[in-house]
């Protein structure tokens, strides 16, 4: 699927991509994933961090061609919400 024919991105989308990929890395339930969750609180380390990058930016280059979450930026997202708001942010999604 190119950029071009995915379908419509929205802050609960993005919500949702990011606990399920998040989920797969922590072997979690999504279900368990609050937004408000910082990722502290859910056991995620500076690896798993960057897994989620990584996940992260594969699924969402069929949203926009070459995505990519800058290392100094991975600083700043310490929460789920963080995360979340980050992408939309960087894709225009209001």
């Amino acid at each position: 699927m190119s950029a071009d024919t995915a379908a419509p991105l929205d802050r609960d989308a993005i919500l949702v991509i990011v606990r399920d990929q998040l989920a797969e890395i922590l072997e979690k339930n999504p279900n368990d994933i609050a937004e408000d969750l910082s990722f502290e609180d859910l056991g995620a380390d500076s690896l798993a961090l960057i897994e989620l990058v990584e996940a992260l930016e594969e699924s969402l280059a069929t949203y926009e061609d070459g995505f990519h979450i800058d290392d100094e930026d991975l600083e700043g997202l310490t929460s789920v919400r963080d995360a979340v708001n980050y992408v939309a942010v960087k894709l225009q999604v209001a």
